[in-house]
């Protein structure tokens, strides 16, 4: 079977960094995990060919190749993947599609004529699929029923199908599901409460083959969180320190994990001696009262200004995110993240308003209290609500778009960038010599040199902030000399925001205008409805 795997492109988000990839000589960020580990899993006799969207196009004669065209993608590459299903069913392919997107709203791939809908994890479903495939089906719904798969039994993926130059960052992935309960969010309806992790020596020969295949880059651990299982997030990392002591630490490390990671002084420790650079956090808001209604209390074990300045004293970097729109919100939320974000020196903030997405808890709250608006969830931050909230949606609107405004102001954020990775410099695992990494060589790579001096021209002759950044790049030379590629790769983000916040300005207030228009013609034709009243914790 000649199976051509698909990845649709991304829209235009706080993530697509187009301008940050455009500089240091990429294409895209990250690879399609995803698609490459369920070519491992399908048949080997296979022949595969993979196309991402995102970096090149499908040619006549990859259409004509193909026996069989699967799709996976998540909710922001709904569009693109439409657009790709149609140009294949155009050409008489038949189409599978898989993935977060597709799991969570299958009924709309389903109307659009998709084949075979391979929906929960591809390594239960996937072999049901293969099955029918066998005996002629044209189409069907393969469903894991609840099952959770062993991950310790996924193959290694097939990061050979990659056209690695392409990417900024590797993904690996080492485990899934969260065992917290948080209201809002659906990776515990796509993999479950109780995290799955693969053994240390999984990850070690996922490694090996990106290290074979010459990949010397950093490396995105994809879990959603990293520490769902602390003890076995421990053995890993023990684990893993040594082959990365072995080959001279080739990789640098990123996650996503939970701020309890703060309480775990172990955990952290391992982290940076296995060459973890940086966490994202789900920080959310610094309001008490909305994270315990959204049931985010593991947030609230211990203040989060102590979490965020302990992770940061072990010498992990911070990416925070954050949310605006809880029921109940006081007055001045937007102002009160850019304050907490300021007094704690976060560079990179993810900031968004509150989307209730399908199969959540949040979700099925509000549709129960007829409060979901028509339309379509997002997983973006140029897009209003898509439910009814407790504050007038004017008011949430306009302290995010002034939120989002201030946190990407060029002078701010570089003082936030250069104030972090002095806090990172001082960090033990950069001063003691008992924890020195014996670092190899890596190959030169000339897209790195072009990229380093465009950051210095535009950070330091184009911007208005030319002569603070001179004076941070003098005070990191001194300070924190191993700091300073990555403060510069930081620096250079705001090529990506600038633009980016003048967007989420006039499309959020382009949508609250039609809005506003639009509730006010329904107020005129309609009785006045009853005023919704903030749930109490």
């Amino acid at each position: 079977m000649r199976a051509l795997l698909i990845y649709p492109k991304f829209r235009e988000s706080y993530w697509s960094f187009e301008k940050v990839i455009e500089l240091i000589g990429r294409r895209s960020m990250m690879p399609p995990l995803g698609l490459i580990t369920v070519a491992a899993i399908l048949p080997q006799d296979w022949e595969f060919r993979l196309r991402d969207r995102n970096i090149e196009t499908v040619s006549e004669e990859d259409w004509d190749w193909a026996e069989v065209v699967l799709f996976s993608g998540m909710l922001v590459q709904k569009a693109d993947m439409h657009v790709a299903i149609r140009e294949a069913q155009a050409r008489g392919k038949p189409t599978a599609a898989g993935g977060p997107y597709a799991t969570s709203l299958y009924p709309e791939l389903q109307a659009i004529g998709v084949d075979y809908l391979v929906l929960d994890e591809g390594e239960i479903t996937i072999p049901l699929w293969l099955a029918d495939l066998a005996r002629g089906s044209k189409g069907g719904i393969y469903r894991s029923g609840g099952e959770k798969p062993d991950v310790t039994l996924t193959p290694v993926p097939r990061f050979d199908l990659l056209d690695l130059d392409a990417y900024a960052e590797m993904a690996v992935q080492y485990s899934r599901g969260c065992p917290f309960l948080c209201e809002f969010c659906d990776i515990i309806v796509l993999y479950g409460r109780k995290p799955r992790t693969k053994t240390p020596e999984q990850i070690v020969r996922e490694l090996q083959a990106l290290y074979d295949l010459g990949w010397r880059r950093p490396v995105f651990v994809v879990d959603d969180n990293f520490i769902g299982n602390k003890k076995n997030a421990k053995e890993m990392l023990r684990h893993l320190h040594g082959w990365q002591v072995e080959k001279g630490f080739p990789f640098t490390f990123s996650t996503e994990a939970s701020v309890d990671l703060a309480a775990d002084q172990e955990l952290m420790d391992l982290m940076v001696d296995c060459n973890f650079g940086a966490v994202f956090l789900g920080l959310e808001t610094p309001d008490p009262a909305s994270l315990e209604l959204t049931k985010k209390k593991q947030n609230l074990k211990q203040s989060l200004d102590d979490s965020v300045t302990a992770i940061a004293a072990t010498g992990l970097r911070i990416m925070g995110g954050f949310i605006i729109g809880f029921d109940g919100e006081a007055p001045g939320a937007g102002q009160r993240i850019v304050d907490f974000v300021e007094r704690n020196n976060i560079p990179l903030t993810t900031f968004s308003m509150l989307q209730a997405l399908p199969g959540t808890a949040l979700w099925d709250r509000l549709k129960a209290e007829g409060r979901l608006r028509e339309g379509e969830a997002h997983l973006n931050q140029t897009s209003l609500m898509n439910f009814v909230p407790t504050r007038p949606v004017e008011t949430i609107a306009r302290e995010y778009v002034d939120g989002f405004y201030a946190l990407f102001d060029a002078r701010k954020y570089l003082d936030r960038t250069y104030r972090h990775y002095r806090v990172l410099g001082a960090a033990d695992v950069h001063n003691n010599p008992a924890r020195r990494k014996h670092k190899a060589p890596k190959p030169k790579d000339p897209a790195a040199l072009r990229a380093l001096w465009t950051v210095l021209w535009r950070q330091g002759v184009v911007r208005k902030t030319r002569w603070v950044f001179w004076g941070y790049l003098w005070d990191m030379f001194r300070h924190n000399r191993g700091g300073v590629a990555s403060f510069l790769t930081l620096a250079a983000y705001i090529e990506h925001f600038l633009p980016y916040r003048e967007r989420v300005k006039e499309q959020i207030e382009s949508q609250l205008q039609v809005f506003l228009e639009t509730e006010r013609e329904r107020a005129e034709q309609a009785p006045a409805r009853p005023v919704i009243q903030a749930r109490v914790a």
